[in-house]
């Protein structure tokens, strides 16, 4: 029966999820916003199918370890150098005020100190999810807003990630009296350096080389495998050795494999079930969910929309503009940020678990972030106006950089152009090798390691992972590049390739290569401007080589070529051999063939 109800849950809530998911993105929100609600339509509060909270629970603890090690894994300290002028202060700032006014809010609606401080930290932070899902979307996410709105989440991540190590040692047992507290957090610290220390010393010698062994087998299910418990190994060890949370360890674990090269190929191909433990972590948060807080206590969530749509935005804003940043980037970063999500949820959690808020608080908590998030993105297209009318009362002298910033060694800002290679056997070494005689930077996308750091010691930028994922083609700035080139023949994936590969930019001068002729018809479907097959040229050399031995002239040759690719073109167009037998292709040129033959035998009689 227990298996009954995980499959009941796992299905009732992944469809709902799908169905409200899908329909808030075709409506331009947030897909979060349907799980959420997906959550209230499963959830004991709504009638019809109810899943079962426990186990939704359970499988939401994996979606939180997953959703910290992905956040560990992306995280650049040198992103949030570039802006720490900005990010650093601001985030901190912002947090306080935001945690300062939602406990002012919790207070005032009866709950104790302790309860609005949990209740303030846990509106003081956005959503990872929706800011870069916005920024993308309006093209903004490589930007100086941009990079801003990003830098400050890492900071106000890095926050929460604080906040939950400090909970239990500032609101768990133990920590009645001053001097608790104190000796609490102290120890709490000592396990957190142990357990940092042993993380990266241990783990930065260990985790690399477990994962290039791993590597070197091309075995994607192993290599997803190991990622899989790398994080989940480090998150409950965490747990049952140092008494810290998962989500602590699974961030360091994250930061561990970020750290080395197979940062992307871990983010893009070993984390197939992220997404779909994420998506039940957000829908048993929305099971949690009474429909009746809404009519309960009006009042409540009035005042916490008005910490994360006011407070939270004013604050931002004033920050940036007291450091001198325009008022488009001081504008973009505060709208991006009056919402939260998935950090909320797990220090609402945390502070649950620990008996210090109530269902009260967590009801309200929903609330706001599924408001917030939907109005998110229809509030960032308000920003033309409101820069407008900002403008008219405040005159900033800083230069306006909202144009997209790029690396120093970004081939577009050198004005050297790029083209991205996919493999580097002998034909992409090759191709490499004339696009950098020619002044064009390649981008190689290899899934060799050892290639890879050959390239890199070579000065060829090389990117480890596999160009069937997005991700991938967009670290290797596919979407500025004037080609792309796949030049294996045994690609798995190819035509799923080129069309994600012409999505990204539809201008781009696509090459392919495939071992048969009877896959070109539908590379070339699929995007490819040319495509060149194995069995084709070799034909065609064959030919060649054979005419020349007989004692063909040079015009025979040239006629004889023209005629095979005319055969080839015939059947890659129509996919049969038929068409090569003159049922679709050109027409054969009797005299040609007749004059070739004489030639050849007159030649042949010669020798």
């Amino acid at each position: 029966m227990h298996d009954i109800d995980l499959i009941l849950t796992l299905t009732g809530g992944l469809a709902a999820a799908l169905v409200l998911g899908f329909i808030t993105f075709k409506l331009k929100l947030s897909p979060i916003v349907g799980y959420l609600l997906a959550g209230i339509v499963v959830g004991p509060t709504t009638p019809g199918f109810t899943a079962d909270q426990h186990l939704a629970d359970q499988l939401a603890e994996i979606g939180v370890i997953l959703l910290m090690f992905g956040v560990g894994l992306q995280f650049h300290l040198k992103e949030l150098l570039a802006v720490r002028r900005v990010a650093i202060p601001g985030a901190i700032c912002q947090s306080v005020v935001a945690t300062i006014l939602g406990t002012i809010v919790g207070h005032a609606y009866g709950w104790g100190w302790a309860a609005g401080c949990v209740f303030g930290m846990s509106i003081a932070v956005a959503s990872t999810v929706v800011l870069i899902r916005v920024l993308a979307d309006n093209d903004d996410l490589h930007t100086q807003s941009g990079h801003i709105a990003v830098g400050w989440l890492v900071v106000e991540d890095l926050f929460t990630v604080l906040a939950l190590v400090m909970l239990p040692a500032v609101f768990g047992p133990g920590a009645t009296s001053a001097s608790g507290v104190l000796l609490a957090v102290g120890v709490a610290v000592v396990k957190v350096a142990a357990m940092v220390g042993l993380t990266f010393v241990v783990g930065e010698r260990v985790i690399p080389w477990l994962l290039d062994k791993v590597a070197a087998t091309r075995s994607r299910e192993l290599f997803t495998l190991t990622v899989l418990v790398v994080a989940l190994g480090i998150a409950v060890s965490a747990a049952k050795l140092f008494d810290v949370s998962m989500a602590l360890g699974a961030f360091l674990a994250g930061m561990v494999v970020g750290r080395s090269q197979f940062s992307l190929r871990a983010a893009t191909e070993a984390l197939p079930m992220r997404d779909a433990f994420a998506v039940l972590f957000f829908v048993s948060v929305g099971m949690l969910f009474n429909v009746h807080a809404l009519f309960d206590s009006p009042a409540l969530i009035a005042a916490t929309l008005a910490v994360i749509l006011i407070g939270k935005p004013l604050a931002a804003l004033t920050i940036v503009l007291l450091l001198k940043y325009p008022t488009r980037a001081a504008v973009s970063v505060a709208v991006v940020l009056a919402q939260i999500g998935e950090f909320s949820f797990i220090l609402a959690s945390g502070g649950k678990a620990l008996g210090i808020i109530d269902e009260d608080a967590t009801n309200v908590i929903i609330a706001a972030a599924i408001i917030t998030i939907t109005l998110n993105p229809i509030l960032y297209r308000l920003i033309d106006p409101l820069e407008k009318l900002l403008n008219r009362f405040i005159k900033t002298s800083a230069p306006v950089e909202n144009g997209p910033q790029h690396e120093l060694d970004d081939p577009e800002a050198s004005g050297r152009h790029r083209a991205v290679v996919v493999g580097y056997g002998p034909v992409g070494k090759t191709l490499a090798r004339l696009l950098r005689d020619n002044q064009i930077d390649p981008v190689v996308i290899e899934l060799n390691m050892d290639t890879v750091r050959r390239l890199g010691d070579d000065g060829v930028r090389a990117i480890y992972g596999d160009a069937l994922h997005r991700d991938v083609l967009d670290h290797a700035g596919l979407d500025k590049a004037v080609g792309f080139v796949l030049s294996s023949s045994t690609m798995h994936g190819g035509k799923e390739t080129i069309r994600l590969a012409r999505e990204i930019n539809p201008d781009l001068f696509i090459l392919a290569r495939t071992a048969y002729l009877r896959d070109v018809a539908e590379l070339r479907a699929a995007g490819a401007d040319s495509v060149f097959s194995g069995e084709g040229e070799v034909a065609l050399a064959m030919t060649e080589f054979l005419l020349e031995r007989l004692g063909a002239t040079p015009d025979q040759i040239d006629r004889e070529r023209d005629r095979v690719r005319a055969e080839f073109s015939a059947i890659t167009q129509d996919g049969s051999d038929e068409a090569a037998n003159g049922g679709g292709g050109e027409a054969r040129q009797p005299q040609d063939d007749a004059a070739t033959s004489a030639a050849v035998q007159g030649n042949t009689a010669g020798d």
